[in-house]
């Protein structure tokens, strides 16, 4: 192997776990957001204010996502173990 393949493999690995990751990690930050938003304008400072919506929305996140991203990960890892072959002439 090739120090340009393992380069390449580990540019792949960290682009697909990043698209992977983007749904559940981009909701929980807005909402993180407005919910600190919603907090400064109204003065609030509860700490589960700003747990539960941001868990609920993950797990939401996850539950829609979730068979993209299963779909994502399944298409990656077919995509090395067709690729073994060619990665040792």
């Amino acid at each position: 192997m090739h120090s340009d393949l393992a380069l390449k493999m580990t540019a792949d690995l960290f682009w697909t776990g990043f698209l992977i990751c983007l749904p559940v990690l981009g909701l929980t930050m807005l909402v993180g957001l407005v919910v600190s938003v919603l907090q400064v304008v109204t003065q609030v400072q509860e700490m589960s204010l700003t747990f539960v919506p941001k868990l609920l929305t993950a797990g939401i996140a996850v539950v829609m996502f979730g068979p993209w991203m299963l779909r994502m990960l399944c298409q990656f890892a077919a995509q090395l173990w067709t690729n073994i072959p060619a990665m040792f002439p």
